[in-house]
């Protein structure tokens, strides 16, 4: 019998270990880390203070929610993932059901007093309440960071530029002697697993994620951090559009201008009006570049050098329209002081043939005077006056006819010798500037274009 009742007895202890129950809170419990002690939350989690502790970060992209020339500010939107070991939370799973890690509040352990350098306002992102504590003592920390941050930006090649925005990790009161920062995945790892987690298609394209340590000293300590250099390219498409490609239409109708006549008034205010657009598009720029960089961005001497070259085709035109001018009062000129001159010999001519006309009439009246004088005197007034008003109408005729013939003449003359001296002056001035203008806009486009692509 005895033998049977200890099996039976070993059986029943079997059946009752089986059913044996666990809770979260029996770990608690166990740790004593709900009683009133400074033990787990007011010192480094070390039984020797000479051992330092070893913190592993990873930070992934999520988003780039902003980059920001004006101010150069980087806000990134980041998943932040940090483990350490404490010394004094610890347990055998065994002895809990296997229950191998346990959520407990922020308040109740340690945490590293971590922060990031170029943070420049209060992370306002929804925080995580609880930490995950291990059965070895490994302490896991996760967050979600909207980090708003520096970032020293170089828009030289603006809207073809890549930036390079860092963000450095380290302890505000442990030095590298008490807190070791290594990162938990390598620069190829975070980028891969940051591409895969990005969240974003807008302005900027993710490149690379960084990271590398660095060490300095401050007040005769050395201390660590941790730096994460974000690589971002931006997506030029929407400038080139709206701001580039329009300067480049205004260029060639500026160009198509100098197939205007030069003797109207349209190519002068055509030019003045192309050239305030220009003017529109560069206080455009100014709201968009920052008021302060190392190198003048490429942009603003691509748009500056197109101005002033405008303004230089405007001087130009200015130029050859005041010598168009000067050669038109010229000719006017000249032809009114012809007309003039013939208008003061006609009329003497005029009288000399009256003249010639009234002394055979008197000779013609003297010889028949003996004749008749009385009967022909009537038919001879007559006759004299017919005559006068038939030639006073044929010779203003022959007058006017001199007149139109003179003015062709003189057209005919102008545009056979190449005008005066002025139109020629324009003429040339005219040409030359054209070629100029060409040859200096074609270098200029394509020494930008090696520029922004070099």
């Amino acid at each position: 019998m005895m033998p049977a009742a200890f099996l039976l007895l070993i059986v029943l202890t079997d059946r009752a270990s089986c059913k044996k129950t666990c809770s979260y809170q029996d770990v608690v419990d166990y740790l004593n880390l709900t009683t009133d002690t400074g033990l787990f939350t007011l010192t480094r989690p070390v039984r020797d203070h000479r051992t330092p502790t070893t913190v592993q970060l990873d930070i992934i992209l999520y988003a780039i929610l902003a980059v920001i020339e004006k101010t150069q500010t980087f806000i990134p939107f980041v998943w932040a993932t940090m483990k350490y070991h404490n010394e004094f939370v610890s347990w055998e799973p065994a002895q809990f059901c296997g229950i191998t890690q346990v959520s407990v509040p922020q308040h109740l352990l340690w945490k590293p007093d971590l922060f990031i350098f170029e943070m420049i306002q209060k992370d306002e992102s929804p925080q995580n309440p609880n930490l995950i504590m291990h059965h070895d003592g490994t302490i896991q920390s996760e967050q979600d960071l909207k980090v708003v941050s520096t970032c020293k930006m170089d828009v030289h090649k603006f809207p073809f530029d890549t930036q390079s925005c860092t963000i450095s990790i380290g302890s505000s009161s442990h030095c590298a002697a008490e807190i070791k920062i290594i990162p938990f995945y390598n620069s190829s790892r975070a980028t891969q697993f940051s591409r895969e987690m990005m969240k974003t298609q807008g302005e900027w394209e993710f490149l690379q994620l960084s990271i590398s340590r660095a060490n300095f000293t401050f007040d005769g300590k050395l201390w660590e951090q941790l730096s994460y250099t974000f690589t971002i390219k931006r997506r030029p498409l929407l400038h080139v559009i709206n701001f580039l490609l329009p300067i480049i239409f205004f260029l060639t109708l500026d160009l198509a201008s100098f197939f205007i006549s030069d003797h109207r008034g349209e190519k002068l205010g055509f030019k003045v009006t192309v050239l305030l657009a220009i003017s529109v598009l560069l206080l455009i720029l100014n709201d968009i570049l920052p008021s302060m960089s190392n190198k003048t961005p490429l942009i603003a001497t691509y748009c500056i050098v197109i101005f002033a070259l405008m303004l230089l085709s405007l001087l130009e035109t200015i130029l050859v329209t005041y010598l168009m001018d000067k050669e038109s009062q010229d000719a006017f000129g000249l032809k009114d002081s012809w007309v003039d001159k013939q208008e003061t010999v006609q009329p003497d001519d005029d009288c000399k043939a009256e003249d010639k006309k009234q002394n055979c009439i008197s000779c013609i009246c003297s010889v028949s005077d003996g004749e008749k004088q009385a009967e022909l005197l009537p038919a001879v007034e007559e006759m004299n006056n017919s005559v006068r008003s038939a030639e006073s109408h044929v010779l203003l005729s022959i007058l006017e006819e001199l007149k139109k013939l003179q003015k062709t003449l003189n057209l005919h003359l102008s545009s056979k010798e190449g005008g005066g001296k002025s139109a020629q002056w324009a003429a040339r001035i005219n040409r030359v500037f054209f070629v100029f203008y060409v040859i200096a806009v074609s270098l200029f486009l394509c020494l930008m274009y090696i520029q922004w692509h070099s």
